[in-house]
């Protein structure tokens, strides 16, 4: 046999070796999908909605978010946005929002989030769908297409698009449509892990996301007051606020890191 058929039977040899040799180490990313809502960025000093003291109780919703309410007395809509952007522009992530950014490290995580605030951004979270929009972004009324960030916490009458239409801000009122939502679908249908943090699951359609996971996942639901839900297999609830919570779903989770890694260096 020739040299150079003894080169090409070693180089076969060798691609069909590297191609099924198996690797002594794997790990796999699992997807992990958070659904947080108002309860995640109260510790940060944003408040909720619903609570005792709740935002819609100094508020009448339909003067200040809703179609309405900006045809009827857009200056109003304006100010009661503006306070709250000055508000969140003042405000920082919680242990809660580090958390889950760290999370990334280990797994694939993905954020579906019924807050405004970009709280999870600021801790470093790279993959957030924000369900109902963006406080300090800001759109065209003409040409909703046309998205900007805001640079402060202000937006006035007159602050216009480049097409010449009234900027107002990036944000789903009641009455419409949450365009986002079946995205958020298929993200939390695609979840190996998911833990929802911070929401009474009471605003819909957002709320009905809790029962799309698939049968037999991990779900861990963390806050203060424990929300009406299904029954389901492997569902675990933590009775805290959003840090302390987040702290015990963490523990769990390297947990189960550490027992796999043990698994993978040292197979029965």
């Amino acid at each position: 046999m020739k040299t150079e058929q003894i080169d090409d039977y070693f180089k076969l040899y060798k691609l069909i070796d590297d191609k099924f040799k198996k690797p002594d180490k794997i790990k796999v990313k699992k997807n992990i999908v958070v659904l947080s809502g108002a309860g995640m960025s109260a510790e940060s000093g944003i408040e909720t909605f619903r609570g005792a003291n709740g935002m819609w109780r100094k508020y009448n919703i339909e003067e200040v978010a809703s179609p309405q309410a900006w045809a009827k007395n857009p200056q109003l809509v304006l100010d009661f946005y503006n306070e709250r952007r000055k508000k969140l522009i003042e405000s920082h992530p919680n242990r809660g929002h580090e958390i889950i950014a760290e999370w990334e490290k280990d797994f694939n995580v993905q954020i579906v989030t019924q807050n405004v605030d970009d709280l999870h951004e600021r801790a470093g979270s790279t993959n957030v769908l924000h369900l109902h929009g963006e406080l300090r972004k800001v759109r065209s009324v003409s040409h909703p297409e046309l998205i900007y960030e805001l640079p402060d916490w202000e937006l006035k009458l007159g602050d216009k698009c480049e097409k010449g239409s009234q900027l107002r801000p990036h944000i789903v009122w009641f009455g419409e449509r949450v365009e986002k939502m079946d995205e958020a679908q298929k993200i939390v249908k695609n979840a190996r892990i998911f833990i929802v943090v911070g929401t009474s699951l009471q605003v819909m359609p957002a709320a009905y996301l809790v029962n799309l996971p698939r049968a037999g996942i991990p779900v861990y639901i963390v806050d203060p007051v424990k929300p009406t839900l299904n029954r389901r297999e492997n569902m675990i609830y933590f009775k805290e606020k959003a840090s302390t919570g987040l702290e015990k779903v963490n523990e769990v989770l390297m947990d189960k890191i550490s027992f796999s890694n043990a698994l993978i260096q040292n197979p029965f």
